[in-house]
């Protein structure tokens, strides 16, 4: 029986926001582009902020360093046998030179710079461009603090030292800083696209949370998780993480996963698109026979938790690390009589990006690493959190669980797509 719901939930919604999703000639477009731009103007440019005239990446196919496939262009689905990447920020020149060790050129801007019939040895190669460049250092992906930096494996590494020469081998340190950089880094064309992907992101959920997709009684929450990944598949969209749906409920001994009238609805959903990730939390609410409208203190207790969301995001300035802030938000929001968790974190080419952590929710304490890293411009983040609230006829407390996307341009953060103030009702 439960198949034949799921059938019939598939098959009533279809809406207008596939229409929002541009094919894939038109996405591997728009993601060159942005990628050439990329590299050309923003790479130098962090490459100089942080004083790294040489950044060497190494992967194999199958096993791919998660920085160099945000260099790859769209026609490439994985790095190729053994991809090597070198950027080199020449100070005589004041040019970005940029080589790859690789039988093919990657994408328009990275030419293959690797003479198979000259030296058949790949490392040999790699070892004779350095040495010919002479860099001050060579930085490579490696990170205690970040998982996204710290792509290069125990094999490529020591391989690699092993071919260098001389003094080469004592140049090497981490790219840290210029990888979390890179990666955290939004440009305007970039953010040009945003809107839409959290667009689509909010356009399903409110028609997931609505009764063209729930039957009272009959769904389950598995059926509305499953809901939502069909429909992007439907979309030819693609997630970084299972949908989840939750409900809490006036008798919290009631752990039916059904959904019934009076559920409070919790939903985590987020979409890939254009190299970009959304993660959002949203919550809805399942009308009473009674009730024409959401209750007025379940509604309080929501927009108490967005006043949370402001203390947070007031907190944001240049220089900050993401512990100061979120020891100050805690702080704040304790004195406002707001029982908060926060557990913020950036967002771009990764779902749980690079950047400043802002707490987690094991961490209310501070994120040793990550949490000490400071706030710089043009990146987004995820705000992430909640909040508790004790209300008349409800056996535990209520959490309030909320996440919406934004931005923080080094002086103001703005949420991308705006951000949810009112339950969502649904009306069955």
């Amino acid at each position: 029986m439960k198949h034949k719901i799921v059938t019939i939930i598939f098959l009533c919604t279809f809406v207008v926001t596939n229409a929002q999703v541009k094919s894939v000639q038109e996405q591997a477009k728009i993601v060159n582009d942005i990628l050439s731009y990329r590299i050309n103007n923003l790479l130098p440019e962090l490459m100089t902020k942080h004083n790294i005239d040489c950044w060497v990446m190494i992967t194999r196919e199958y096993n791919e360093d998660p920085i160099v496939k945000t260099f790859l262009p769209a026609e490439w689905l994985s790095a190729r046998r053994r991809t090597v990447l070198v950027f080199y920020n020449n100070p005589s020149t004041g040019q970005l030179e940029k080589y790859a060790i690789a039988r093919y050129s990657i994408g328009k801007d990275i030419k293959a710079a690797w003479d198979v019939e000259k030296t058949p040895n790949q490392w040999e190669a790699l070892s004779n461009l350095i040495r010919k460049l002479n860099p001050k250092q060579i930085a490579l992906n490696t990170s205690s603090d970040y998982g996204h930096a710290d792509g290069l494996d125990y094999t490529e590494f020591t391989e690699f030292k092993d071919a260098l020469v001389g003094a080469d081998k004592q140049k090497i340190i981490s790219s840290q800083p210029l990888a979390v950089a890179w990666l955290e880094t939004r440009t305007e064309e970039e953010m040009k696209n945003y809107p839409t992907l959290l667009s689509i992101t909010h356009a399903i959920i409110k028609e997931g949370f609505s009764n063209k997709v729930i039957q009272v009684d009959k769904t389950t929450t598995s059926d509305l998780e499953w809901w939502f990944r069909q429909k992007l598949s439907d979309m030819g969209l693609g997630t970084w993480f299972h949908p989840s749906v939750e409900i809490q409920r006036r008798d919290s001994t009631n752990k039916d996963e059904v959904i019934h009238r009076g559920d409070f609805l919790h939903c985590d959903f987020g979409i890939s698109y254009l190299r970009l990730n959304s993660d959002v939390q949203e919550q809805a609410y399942v009308l009473r026979p009674s009730e024409q409208t959401v209750p007025s203190d379940l509604q309080a207790a929501f927009s108490k938790t967005n006043q949370l969301q402001d203390i947070l995001t007031s907190s944001f300035a240049l220089g900050k690390s993401g512990n100061e802030i979120l020891e100050n938000a805690l702080s704040t929001a304790k004195t406002q009589g707001i029982k908060a968790s926060i557990y913020t974190h950036p967002i771009g080419f990764h779902g749980h990006a690079a950047g400043p952590t802002i707490g987690m929710w094991d961490m209310q304490n501070g994120v040793p690493g990550s949490g000490d890293y400071k706030m710089n411009a043009n990146t987004c983040y995820s705000i992430e959190l909640n909040a508790m609230h004790n209300l008349k006829g409800w056996d535990q407390p209520v959490r309030v669980a909320l996440e919406q996307n934004g931005v923080f341009n080094g002086t103001t953060f703005k949420y991308i797509d705006g951000r949810q103030t009112k339950i969502i009702p649904i009306k069955l």
